[in-house]
């Protein structure tokens, strides 16, 4: 998604003529970059520049590189969106996920904290180990078996980097109060 969104949160706005250098250099970098603009949790960590670099970096990543089919990651994100019921990270990542070939079903019971019906095996063996890494932050040798026979050992890896990234996402998100603006209702009640 590389359209600007109208995001708002509730830190102070950095104005380019009050930026550091620091923050200036790794703002360039993020707008050069695949992202394309400065939206969702880099309105809070451009404040830190040298986290916002290296996190930029990492989400890069995560995002447009890993070996995690983009169904997949998408399947990731938003069962991390939902644990964290981050509003922004799942108006952001509901879209991408459906455009990717999500089933709409899935989407829906994961929003709402049912456990999905999954005919792909990969989906459901992904969904079976976040939840199981969320709920009891273990995952049993059974079900490690099967996830680094469908994904390997390499693609694993980047699974777990992609959901600790995310649920990075959604803290700095929920913190901050970073928001979209938009019509849409949103998908999680407010505590």
């Amino acid at each position: 998604m590389n359209e600007t969104m109208t995001m708002y949160s509730r830190l102070s706005e950095l104005r380019p003529e009050a930026m550091s250098l620091k923050q200036k250099e790794v703002l360039e970098e993020i707008l050069r970059g695949p992202r394309q603009n400065l939206d969702g949790p880099f309105l809070a960590w451009i404040h830190s520049p040298e986290l916002a670099n290296q996190a930029q970096r990492l989400g890069a990543f995560c995002r447009y590189h890993s070996s995690i089919p983009l169904r997949l990651s998408e399947l990731a994100i938003l069962t991390t969106a939902a644990l964290w019921q981050s509003q922004a990270e799942w108006l952001i990542h509901e879209p991408i996920a459906l455009e990717n070939g999500l089933s709409p079903d899935i989407v829906d019971a994961l929003r709402v904290g049912r456990e999905p019906h999954f005919e792909d095996e990969q989906e459901r063996t992904l969904y079976l180990l976040t939840q199981s890494l969320y709920q009891h932050r273990r995952v049993p040798d059974a079900l490690y078996n099967q996830a680094r026979e469908l994904f390997g050992e390499p693609a694993l890896v980047e699974l777990v980097g992609i959901l600790g990234y995310y649920a990075m996402v959604a803290m700095t998100l929920n913190v901050f109060d970073v928001r979209l603006q938009t019509d849409q209702p949103l998908p999680f009640p407010e505590p």
